[in-house]
């Protein structure tokens, strides 16, 4: 069974039809959700990019793989899910984006080449790299925000998009006359962009995947990796005027989320992403486009599955359909992602199984608690091999998906964000390694630990499942502030580190002992049975003579 591991960028849990959104139309991943397994409580490792990415790509808690922001470079050395598959002959292709950043400095310090096989995967997240595009071709005084060569900005000079960043100018830029409109400026969200709807991105990188497809020989499986529909918040037509001011939701918020708010809230929704996604006006132009994005994703889902279907390839792929984290989009007076709340934290997942064990499941969702490390170690499954669980982390799904319920299910979820590099981090007065925030969630409460002498934050998830209501300072929610911090600490103390040596092969040590001749704590050797300690006894060998 191959398997085609889909994710999406900044994609909200609620913003599919399947998930209860009212007006968007997603047809095509409803479809697929109609013969899957769709998660319900599935939470991102890390809501900012490059960290939850690392975790998906390992398995591995953020606090453990090391690489918790966008730009720190994953160490060299660290397991990944090609690793994994590759040990099981399965092939693990990179079509789009990662986010990863190389650890240079260690592949020098081991002599690792970036031009050889290993060196190439250590450099690219475990991946054999078909197409790797990360999409962000932004340019300041500084530079570009990548320096890497863009694949994709070459396809439209090809197609003759003028100028060394079409990226910048065409894909994400409409027209104000004779005049740029660039999709960072969000009053121009609703001008359609400068670029025929089959040469923007999301169609692209359809066509690398079944360009990967059509010649993939073996037993594969293919992240397809989409930059959209993270910012900028611009879309071709006819994608840019399909959703309007009245398919805008309400923005979940009140006011008095800004009553004596927790500091380090407050420190984001009074930085300018929060103080813009504010303005009703501004979700006005924002939310349409990004409705738009999605739709336009959703039909590249459809000739993706459709191209599956005609290749006679539908029958033997599985099919992951996630996002690395949401969007506020003016929800909690915030936008972006980078807290805790459920439209940043909460992601997709829709799991089809095409096999017959799956059939009992079909087009039901599960509100098992579950993390997106979890979708590794069930990819490794799927693929035959068996979960390695003192490196991964995560849980495999697919008891869930055939039907049962695994032996350990979670009863709490993680999520870390460290926000070091983020301006709140400066404008608190906080040390960067004090700038640390660790969710843990069930069903009924989400708190929120934060380093550097704060205060929890803490939701009642029952009576406030909107999570406008912090009682992380309300003396008569002590008892429940403490059930938290006891399962927080609970996954403090996992054996996180230990990733040389399995369970498996420590037990088999135990069961059949050591016989290589230490037979310490004996008195006289009748102790242990003769054959362990038969070379220490018996006639002395002659006197030593120079040779």
């Amino acid at each position: 069974m191959n398997i085609l591991y889909i994710m999406f960028d900044q994609l909200r849990f609620d913003f599919l039809a399947c998930a209860g959104h009212p007006t968007i139309k997603t047809p095509h991943i409803d479809r697929l959700a109609a013969k899957a397994v769709r998660f319900t409580s599935a939470y991102t490792q890390s809501p900012v990019c490059g960290a939850a990415r690392m975790s998906a790509y390992t398995g591995r808690y953020v606090s453990s793989h090391g690489a918790q922001w966008n730009g720190y470079p994953l160490r060299v050395g660290e397991m990944t899910l090609g690793d994994h598959l590759r040990a099981n002959d399965v092939g693990c292709w990179l079509i789009g984006k990662t986010h990863m950043k190389a650890d240079a400095k260690g592949m020098e310090r081991l002599g690792l080449a970036p031009d050889s096989i290993i060196g190439a995967r250590q450099a690219e997240c475990g991946f054999d790299v078909w197409c790797r595009d990360d999409g962000l071709w932004a340019e300041g005084p500084d530079g570009f925000y990548d320096a890497k060569r863009s694949p994709y900005n070459e396809y439209l000079k090809s197609k003759g998009y003028d100028g060394r960043n079409p990226w910048a100018d065409f894909a994400n830029a409409g027209r104000d006359g004779d005049d740029l409109a660039s999709g960072w400026f969000m009053h121009n969200a609703d001008k359609p962009a400068a670029i025929d709807e089959a040469d923007s991105e999301t169609p692209w990188l359809t066509s690398q995947a079944i360009d990967f497809m059509q010649q993939a020989t073996g037993q594969w499986c293919a992240h397809v990796s989409y930059i959209k529909p993270h910012w900028p918040y611009i879309v071709p037509a006819p994608y840019h005027d399909m959703y309007g001011t009245n398919d805008v939701l309400p923005a979940n918020r009140h006011t008095d989320e800004l009553q004596d708010p927790h500091p380090i809230y407050a420190a984001f929704t009074n930085g300018r992403v929060g103080k813009t996604f504010s303005k009703d006006h501004v979700r006005d132009k924002v939310i349409p486009a990004y409705m738009g994005l999605i739709s336009q994703c959703d039909d590249q889902m459809g000739r993706l599955f459709a191209y599956l279907e005609e290749s006679g390839q539908a029958n033997d792929t599985m099919i992951i359909l996630t996002s690395d984290h949401g969007d506020y989009l003016g929800d909690h007076w915030m936008g972006e992602k980078d807290l805790f709340h459920d439209p940043s934290v909460k992601v997709p997942l829709i799991i089809y199984d095409p096999r017959a064990q799956a059939n009992g499941t079909r087009g039901t969702t599960c509100d098992a608690l579950v993390e997106a490390i979890d979708v590794t170690a069930t990819i490794i499954e799927a693929a035959g091999g068996e979960v390695p669980d003192h490196i991964v982390e995560g849980r495999s799904l697919m008891s869930y998906i055939h039907g049962s319920i695994p032996p350990c299910p979670r009863d709490f979820v993680i999520s870390e964000y460290d926000y070091s590099s983020h301006p709140a981090c400066a404008g608190l007065g906080v040390p960067p390694p004090d700038a640390r925030l660790f969710m843990v969630a069930d069903h009924a409460w989400k708190m929120v630990h934060c380093e550097g002498g704060f205060r929890p934050m803490l939701f009642d998830l029952t009576v406030d499942p909107l999570e406008l209501n912090d009682l992380g300072a309300d003396p008569a929610y002590a008892d429940q502030r403490a059930m938290m911090y006891a399962k927080l600490h609970a996954w403090t103390r996992r054996l996180a580190q230990r990733v040389t040596i399995s369970n498996a092969e420590i037990h088999a040590k135990q069961t059949k002992g050591s016989r290589t001749g230490v037979v310490l704590g004996l008195y006289d050797g009748s102790e242990t049975e003769p054959l362990l300690s038969e070379k220490y006894v018996g006639p002395a060998p002659g006197r030593h003579t120079d040779g």
